[in-house]
This record gives C-alpha cells, structure tokens and sequence, in this order.
C-alpha cells in the first residue's frame, strides 16, 4: 500500500501561559493509506512544523517534509525507516523542525502499521512482550518549598512511589533555597521512594554551579540530576558526571536525531538516557537509542509530559527491556491533552502501569476533543494557499 494522505492539526489551549509546560498546544498528525489510519502526536511548535511540511523548496536540502512522504509505500518497518532517511536527506538545512515534524509522521505510519498487522507497535520492533513499568509523577516545582513538599505529599497520596520535580524555581535562587526545595520533595514523597531532579538546563554550561547542588541532592537520595546543561553541553555533562558517583546523570530530551543521544552517552557519563518520541524523529529513532543505551550500561527513560497517546508512543521503543523499568507519567497537562484520548494507560492498584496490548499504539484518538481545540488556520504564500486546517 502506499501514503494516501498525512493532515496535520494545530491544537491549542484558549490561553497558553509562559511556563515549562508543552501541554497547552499540539500537534497532531493523521496518516491515512488503503483505508486505514494512524494517529501520532510531534513535541514541537505546531505552526512552524506545519511550515516545515509545505513551505516551498529553497533548494535541493531543503524540500518541505512533504516532498518525501506522501505516495510513498507503507508495508513494513522498513519503509517507515525509509521514509525518516528520504525526510532528513531532503530537507537537510531545515533538519531540526523537519525532525520534529518527522516525528508525528512517523508514530502515525507506526500506528498505522500496527492496525494493518493487527498488532502493538513494541511487536513490530521486535520485542515478544511488554514489561510493566513504574511510573513516577512528573511535576513542576512549587513557587516555594513548602507548595514543592504540599505538592509530593498529595502525589504519594495518589499511589506514586516515585516522582520528579523540575523547572520552576530551580537553579533561579540560591544554592540553600533549591536545597530547601530538594528536602521538601523528599519529606513528602517518603524515605522510601524514588526521587529525581530536573533543572531544566538552567546552568546552561556552568559546572560549578550545577555542582553546588551535589550536596543536598546526595543527602536527599536523589536518583538522578537531569539536565543541569543544555543538550549539547557534553563536555559539561562528562566533567560533572566525575564528580557525582552517588548520583547518577540524565538527559536526551533535547536530542533530535540517534546520533546526538548517543553522543551524549558516550561522552556525557549520563547513568539514565531520556527520548522523546516526539522530537528525535519517532518511535524508530528511540528504539535505536534503547538498543544502544542498553548494550552501554545505561538506563533508557522515556520524556513524557503531554498526552497519554504521546505516552503509548514513547513506551514502546523500550517496552521489552526489563531493566529500564522507570517511565515518566505526565501528572499535570492542559484539558487538551486529558481529552485527547478516549482511553488512558492508567496507574495499577500495585503502582504499575501496563503497555496497551492492542493494535498500534493502543488509544483511540477523541475526535470530538480534537475539534475543541482545533485551531483554523490558513498559510498562504504569494497568494496561494499551501495549507488550511483539514477536515475531521
């Protein structure tokens, strides 16, 4: 079969606020051939990925995305990778939005796969089973430690024996308020659960001042520090890595190709890698990081904070490895991302969250939300209309 058709739909919260917080627009992308169809989601800017697959050729790198999908044939994973390697040689100079429009197209042609195959995307990568994993809350810090211990009591509370603060107030104060904020996650979370740290890269390359951390996160127990620095900062990464024995290092979010995320395990001395499925280029890219995470020692974590369909997704490069076993749980999106999906992966009486063992990445799509949130719009060069928001 081939690509009959790919629609992409920009989605938007009616307010979209100045925060750490991808949930509040969307981008959806729909893929449809011989009569089926795939949904996937891209963690980007929608309307500049919506750029990036129709603005006009500026020469022969940059085609729009496209150029390198639509008619092109649909009958294994091999032509899925196919069509990620056309996509990134085509539209080299405008690689990044093009990765991260890429990446919606690609969970859709996996899910669409998957309803031909009548089987779960982790199937068609090649695992036999899924493995249940733990999932830990994923939380922005309170404005102050005590909003930071009020919010990881009430989430232990909820059934979480794990769970992730970042962002916020970090690393913009003293080195004793984010301490302050560290032992408040810790109190309210309990002696014996995981915690972890995100600094939302706000050190930038500053090893020293990502160090002065080290203490209060030590004495808290802290499972990992995640990206202290921003993503390419490796040589950042691989000198703080010496000096944190206790705890370990994570980052790879900001990756948007394998090769960065491997990059990054090779020479930032990260104990846990974190992909997103909807940024490095899709579910094939992320399987690709899992495999070589694995044979290097290194834990592979999915990066998760929309929608549970864009969670399904981000579970599935991993699903068959039982010693990655953590996975982030969005615990705060926008009503957009809530509504998205008929269905959730939900949290389990024990604490575990179980991979949907259905046909593709295992959630219906709730087109009614979709239509909620749908953004009309129009994108019109030299007065030709490129784009204007499809039909549900």
């Amino acid at each position: 079969m081939k690509i009959d058709s790919v629609d992409l739909f920009y989605l938007r919260m009616p307010e979209v606020l100045d925060i750490g917080d991808g949930s509040q627009d969307a981008l959806l992308v729909r893929v449809t051939a011989d009569g089926y169809v795939g949904w996937g989601e891209a963690e980007a800017s929608p309307l500049t990925s919506i750029a990036s697959w129709i603005a006009p050729m500026s020469h022969s790198a940059c085609h729009p995305v496209i150029d390198s999908v639509l008619g092109e044939p649909l009958n294994s994973p091999e032509d899925i990778y196919a069509i990620s390697r056309k996509v990134r040689a085509n539209s080299f100079y405008a690689i990044i939005q093009s990765d991260l429009t890429l990446s919606g197209i690609e969970i859709a042609l996996w899910d669409l796969l998957g309803q031909v195959r009548q089987e779960p995307i982790y199937r068609l990568l090649g695992y036999k089973e899924a493995t249940r994993k733990l999932p830990y809350a994923s939380v922005l810090f309170g404005d102050t430690a005590e909003e930071t211990l009020k919010k990881a009591s009430e989430i232990r509370k909820a059934g979480f024996s794990a769970i992730k603060f970042g962002w916020g107030p970090f690393g913009r104060g003293s080195v004793q308020d984010d301490a302050d904020h560290i032992h408040a996650a810790r109190e309210g979370i309990g002696a014996d659960a995981h915690l972890m740290i995100d600094a939302g890269t706000i050190f930038h390359e500053d090893v020293e001042a990502a160090a002065a951390r080290l203490q209060a996160l030590s004495d808290a127990r802290v499972l990992w520090y995640e990206e202290p620095f921003d993503a390419a900062a490796l040589a950042s990464y691989g000198e703080l890595a010496k000096r944190t024995p206790k705890v370990k290092l994570a980052g790879g979010e900001g990756a948007h190709n394998p090769f960065q995320a491997e990059h990054l395990i090779d020479h930032g001395g990260v104990g846990f890698v974190q992909i997103d499925t909807g940024y490095i280029g899709g579910i094939g890219d992320a399987y690709r990081v899992a495999q070589y995470a694995k044979a290097r020692g290194v834990q592979f974590v999915n990066h998760t904070f929309t929608s549970h369909s864009a969670l399904s997704a981000s579970l599935q490069p991993f699903a068959g490895l039982k010693d990655s076993w953590i996975t982030e749980y969005p615990m705060e999106p926008k009503s957009l991302c809530v509504e998205l999906t008929v269905d959730k992966i939900e949290v389990e009486s024990d604490g575990m969250i179980t991979i949907p063992d259905r046909p593709g990445i295992g959630l219906e799509i709730n087109l009614v939300a979709v239509k909620k949130y749908l953004v009309d719009t129009e994108i019109k060069v030299g007065g030709k209309v490129l784009y204007t928001t499809p039909t549900l």
